[in-house]
């Protein structure tokens, strides 16, 4: 891996499709934009349409083959979700890059998806589960697909709360952000798990950006003594974080770099902020068991099952 490695390395996407999640903005935005530069079809799968419009300019300033297109988006609402996995199945020939970037971070009171999953947990983990499950069969159709989740440092700190992954009893918002930051991990093992074991050529990846000036730093919403400690948390981080060009770089090179096997984790070179290498994760993300168990918990809450091209003996 080389060591300053830049968007400018990345390989000619020319005759390649990308969907990137959370592209209106910050790592999302430079991803797409950075993938477009090289010749790809990029999709932006985005909730809110006016970023979403502001963002498909900004792609298309930089695009080099074919036009950007905005694809609706809601991760927290799976209804949404499929809707949006139905019109890529039908309107995109295949999918060879996924790039599950969009995410929420310590939201500041308890709030729920639109099946009444925690924001957190709902969206970062369970939304980006379905959709790529929306998505396969495009992703199928591709020669080498390739799934990029994008996880974050804050998975050294992440538990499953087995017993209330939804956090319905006590919420703590930063341990809820960590859980779903583990289960980015643990799903990305257990899908190029049963990619492999399905028979396809499917390899899924991880990546995390460090410390990166994002808008999942805006810590707004709390009141009182929390509203000055969620302020001086902001001030420290934005303070300390690096561009989000930089952030974006793992993920661009998980997406794009042929060297990258299967379940592998991208991040900063220092871990916090850097050039991109391969990094360590949380012990619990290297456990197959918790894998497995996190799979069938997904299933079960979302209802959601993959469907390989042949049948095989997954458990």
């Amino acid at each position: 891996m080389p060591r300053r490695w830049t968007a400018a390395d990345i390989p000619d996407q020319r005759g390649k499709t990308a969907v990137v999640t959370g592209a209106n903005s910050g790592l999302g935005l430079r991803t797409a934009e950075a993938l477009a530069a090289k010749g790809a079809h990029v999709l932006l799968a985005c909730r809110n349409e006016i970023k979403a419009a502001a963002a498909l300019e900004t792609v298309a300033a930089a695009a080099t083959g074919p036009k950007p297109e905005v694809l609706p988006l809601d991760l927290a609402d799976l209804t949404a979700i499929r809707r949006a996995g139905d019109h890529v199945d039908v309107s995109v020939g295949q999918v060879d890059v996924l790039v599950n970037n969009a995410g929420v971070m310590a939201l500041p009171r308890h709030s729920r998806t639109a099946d009444g999953f925690d924001a957190q947990f709902g969206t970062n983990h369970l939304g980006h589960f379905a959709f790529t499950a929306a998505v396969l069969p495009a992703l199928l159709r591709a020669p080498t697909p390739r799934v990029v989740t994008v996880s974050s440092v804050a998975a050294w700190g992440g538990v499953i709360n087995w017993l209330d992954p939804n956090w319905r009893q006590v919420y703590l918002r930063w341990l809820a952000y960590s859980q779903s930051k583990l289960a980015n991990l643990l799903f990305t093992a257990e899908l190029n798990r049963r990619a492999r074991q399905a028979g396809t050529e499917l390899v899924a990846v991880a990546a995390h950006p460090g410390l990166s000036a994002t808008h999942l730093y805006d810590l707004g919403g709390e009141r009182g003594a929390l509203a000055t400690l969620a302020g001086l948390q902001q001030k420290a981080l934005v303070a300390l974080a690096q561009p989000d060009r930089m952030g974006a770089l793992p993920q661009l090179y998980a997406a794009t770099m042929p060297d990258v096997p299967g379940n592998t984790y991208l991040g900063p070179g220092f871990e916090f902020a850097g050039y991109p290498r391969r990094t360590l994760r949380n012990p619990l993300a290297y456990s197959r068991t918790q894998a497995r168990a996190l799979w069938r918990l997904s299933e079960r809450l979302t209802g959601v099952r993959y469907e390989w091209p042949q049948r095989s003996s997954i458990g």
